[in-house]
């Protein structure tokens, strides 16, 4: 398709979550707005779908929690979206029992960590340390979509020096292992690190660090919801405010180049080429595709490290521990070979570019909290989803033989949650409407060909902390978080200071500073 006018104040280049969250904004203040998709639909990662033929589940396919979207941001744009918080935050199989994270118990978690650690002091530590993340989450995340703070700023509102210093200026590895000293605990704890990240507890450029800090803050909380009615549902609904406010959505155009007050695309249906002139351009991609359409060189591509396996069941899979029940333990985070020890040795194989041998991996079952996402027929037969989120699986392993190292990582990783199950996962899978087994596996390369992630990063890139430098301008892309070094364009996407997530938050922001810029000039 084509943009119907050739001048627009705004032009938003994607349509993912990000971008239909800025032209939201723009056009209910009365800017002309445009975004141009390359795919035949809004939405980018955060989608819906029913992935098997005959199996009437629709899935969130690449992205699934929400934890980082601003209620804000809900608000303003009048946002008919839900969330529901899940009450166990999660199990860890050990042996033939489990440590299980039960928020609406802690007397049950507390027993919990009893039983796996010998003592008390592992749970006092995990109390501790929850309420001080507590702290760091309601000092940071309602700065989110705010002007960017100074460093010395965020420091002063947290009050903590001394988890600034933990968080902020050293490896993380050091305050995990300063608070617990079970292998179990410091690798639940750990998690937070690294998903999405490829990295390890003491990497000294905080990298795991910055990955931690986002995932402990969302919502002022750090608890990871569940979208009611799927991803999907959440970027129908933005797609609905920002066409209802005005904007024009062009689905099947692919931007081929971006410059300052202009914007070049191609006609996917026709193969034509066509230019509009943009008073702004926000640019909800990566910063390493932004540099190729801006012509630049770009930097080294970004990495991502993750393996996704969608899979539907006709029930779920027994366990081994008799205290807890199979819904409870997949409604939270179902944590596999996640030990401390374990992240650490699956870093050190991966980095040196083999599968790890004990994959590590994380489950979340939507349908034990939300069944609106199944057809009648599937709830009433009792199927469920399975999401398997596999950590330290590096683009570089899949390079050689994309095909076949999908295979072996995908083996690996169901062998691995075979282990800790009373039964195999494959009797439990579903059949599609040809018999085939309802499971789908994408690796970083699937990622960036289905959804354009520069190296399958989910973040599309390192994320960075949330404050900027002293010595920085007071320009608006700066001030916002968003500036991409091009005068007029400007970062909505994952890319921003504050990208990463499902949060709209970098939309948001662009959003601003493009107002904020038109104010100013």
């Amino acid at each position: 398709m084509r943009p119907k006018h050739g001048n627009y104040d705004a032009v938003v280049v994607g349509g993912g979550h990000n971008g239909l969250v800025a032209a939201a904004y723009l056009a209910r203040a009365g800017r002309r707005v445009a975004v141009l998709e390359r795919a035949a639909h809004t939405g980018g990662a955060a989608v819906s779908a029913q992935t098997f033929p005959g199996v009437g589940a629709r899935l969130s396919r690449y992205s699934y929690l929400v934890s980082l979207l601003p209620a804000r941001i809900v608000t303003d744009l009048g946002l008919n979206f839900r969330t529901a918080r899940r009450r166990i935050s999660s199990y860890t199989p050990v042996g033939e029992t489990g440590l299980l994270v039960d928020t609406g118990d802690p007397a049950r978690t507390a027993a919990s960590f009893r039983r796996i650690t010998g003592a008390d002091r592992e749970h006092r530590a995990w109390t501790e340390f929850g309420a001080r993340t507590g702290t760091l989450a309601r000092a940071v995340f309602p700065t989110l979509t705010e002007p960017l703070p100074t460093a010395a700023e965020l420091r002063a509102r947290l009050g903590d020096d001394e988890l600034w210093a933990a968080v902020v200026e050293e490896p993380l590895g050091a305050l995990l292992e300063r608070t617990f000293t079970d292998d179990v605990v410091r690798g639940v704890a750990c998690t937070d690190a690294l998903i999405g990240t490829f990295t390890h507890a003491h990497d000294p450029s905080l990298r795991q660090n910055r990955c931690f800090l986002y995932h402990v803050i969302g919502g002022g909380t750090g608890d990871w919801d569940v979208p009611i009615g799927g991803m999907g549902a959440l970027t129908a609904e933005l797609a609905v405010a920002a066409a209802g406010a005005g904007a024009e959505i062009v689905t099947g155009c692919a931007v081929t180049r971006i410059e300052t007050g202009a914007v070049a695309y191609t006609d996917g249906a026709t193969g034509g080429t066509g230019e509009v002139a943009a008073g702004h351009v926000l640019v909800n991609a990566a910063p390493y595709e932004l540099d190729r359409l801006l012509g630049h060189v770009p930097g080294p591509k970004p990495e991502g490290a993750q393996l996704k396996i969608n899979m539907v069941l006709d029930r779920l899979p027994r366990l081994r521990d008799p205290e807890v029940s199979p819904r409870e333990a997949f409604s939270g985070t179902f944590h596999i070979a996640e030990t401390y020890s374990q992240l650490a040795a699956a870093y050190r194989e991966a980095e040196a570019g083999r599968l790890p041998a004990a994959l590590p991996s994380e489950i979340y079952c939507h349908t034990v909290t939300d069944r609106s996402i199944l057809d009648r027929d599937s709830a009433e037969r009792g199927m469920h989803t399975l999401t398997l989120f596999g950590l330290h699986t590096p683009a570089r392993l899949f390079e050689a033989d994309p095909d076949i190292a999908r295979e072996r990582a995908v083996a690996a990783a169901l062998a691995r949650l075979d282990a800790v199950l009373a039964e195999p996962i494959a009797d439990c899978l579903a059949r599609d409407v040809d018999g085939r087994p309802c499971l789908e596996a994408k690796t970083p390369l699937d990622l960036e060909a289905e959804v354009g992630l520069p190296g399958g990063h989910i973040f599309h890139g390192d994320l960075a902390f949330p404050f900027r430098d002293e010595a920085e301008d007071d320009d608006p892309a700066v001030r916002w978080g968003v500036a991409t070094g091009q005068p007029g364009v400007f970062c909505c996407g994952a890319g921003a200071v504050r990208g990463g997530g499902v949060s709209g938050i970098g939309g948001h922001n662009a959003a601003m500073a493009v107002l904020e810029s038109a104010i100013s000039r």
